[in-house]
C-alpha cells in the first residue's frame, strides 16, 4: 500500500471512525490487524488515514466489530472508495490544507449551518468583501497570496444543499472595507436569502440575554448524523470537530441561537433596511 504524505481531513475521518468502531468492540489494533491478515503498523496507518482501505476490508472490519448500522457502514465505504479530484485540488500546495479540507467537506455535505457574529461567512461573501477580509490578515499576505485565497473562496460558493445561517447584526454592520463594499455585501446576502435552499436569520443588537455569542461555528452535515462535522476557526487555520458529544452540543447551540433570531422574512427586511442606510 502506498503511504500518503499528507492525508486529507476526509481520509483521516475514515480512519478515526474505523478506530472508534474497533475500540467500541473492545479489540486492540493488533487483534484487529490479525483479522485482516495485516500487522499493527498497517492497522495504525489505516486508522490514521495514511493508507487507503478497500470496500471489502471496510465491510470485513465492520462485521468483526459487530457494527449493525448498515447506512453508516455504506457511508464509510463511500468515503473509502471515493476517487473525486475536486476543483480545490488545483490549489494543493499553494494554500493551507485546511482551505482544501473545508472545500472537500462542503462538496460532500448533505446540509450546512453557520452561526456568524463578526463576519459574513465565506460561502456568501462578495469578491470585494473577501479581499478586504484577507487584506486584514496578520501577518500580512502578499498580493499573490491574497488573490489566490480570494479566487479559491469565490470558486467554492456553489453550495446547493440546504443552508441555514444565523448572523448577528454586528457582522452586518462591521465595515471590512468601505460603504460601497458593505452595501454590495448586504445586497448579495439579501438576494441569496431568497433562494429556496437558503435560510438567513438575523440576531439584532437589542436582543436581551444573548449569552451565546461565542457560538460562532460551521456545522456540516454528513451522509449520516455520525459523520457530521463542526468547523471552528483557530489561530493557524480551522479545527474539525467530530466527537459524538461535541456534535450534540453544537446542534443544541445552533438551535438555541436560532430560537432567539428573527424569522427569515423579518431578517430579509432587516438586511434591506441596513443596506439602504449606507
Amino acid at each position: 500500500m502506498v503511504q500518503r504524505r499528507e492525508p486529507t481531513a476526509r481520509q483521516m475521518r475514515l480512519g478515526i471512525e474505523l478506530r472508534r468502531l474497533r475500540e467500541a468492540a473492545g479489540l486492540t489494533a493488533v487483534e484487529a490487524a490479525a483479522l485482516l491478515g495485516a500487522n499493527r503498523v498497517q492497522m495504525s496507518h489505516i486508522e490514521s488515514g495514511l493508507v487507503g482501505v478497500s470496500e471489502e476490508r471496510v465491510r470485513r472490519l465492520a462485521s468483526h466489530y459487530a457494527c449493525t448500522d448498515r447506512e453508516f457502514v455504506d457511508a464509510l465505504v463511500a468515503m473509502a472508495t471515493d476517487r473525486t479530484r475536486g476543483w480545490w485540488e488545483e490549489y494543493r500546495g499553494r494554500l493551507p490544507t485546511s482551505f482544501l479540507d473545508l472545500s472537500e467537506l462542503n462538496h460532500h455535505a448533505s446540509f450546512r449551518r453557520d452561526v456568524a457574529v463578526l463576519y459574513v461567512p465565506g460561502l456568501l461573501q462578495t469578491e470585494d468583501y473577501a479581499r478586504a477580509v484577507f487584506s486584514g490578515r496578520v501577518p500580512e499576505l502578499t498580493d499573490e497570496e491574497r488573490d489566490l485565497r480570494v479566487r479559491h473562496r469565490m470558486a467554492g460558493q456553489e453550495l446547493t444543499v440546504p443552508y441555514e445561517l444565523v448572523i448577528h447584526e454586528a457582522a452586518l454592520r462591521i465595515r471590512v472595507s468601505d460603504r460601497a463594499t458593505s452595501r454590495a455585501q448586504l445586497t448579495k446576502l439579501r438576494e441569496l436569502s431568497e433562494a429556496d435552499h437558503v435560510t438567513v436569520r438575523v440576531i439584532p443588537f437589542d436582543l436581551d440575554g444573548f449569552a451565546t455569542a461565542a457560538s460562532t461555528m460551521t456545522y456540516v452535515g454528513g451522509p449520516v448524523a455520525k459523520l457530521d462535522t463542526v468547523v471552528r476557526d483557530v489561530p493557524h487555520g480551522s479545527a474539525f470537530i467530530d466527537s459524538a458529544a461535541q456534535l450534540s452540543a453544537f446542534r443544541t447551540r445552533f438551535r438555541k441561537v436560532e430560537a432567539v433570531s428573527l424569522d427569515p422574512v423579518r431578517s430579509r427586511d432587516f438586511i434591506h433596511r441596513l443596506a439602504k442606510e449606507l
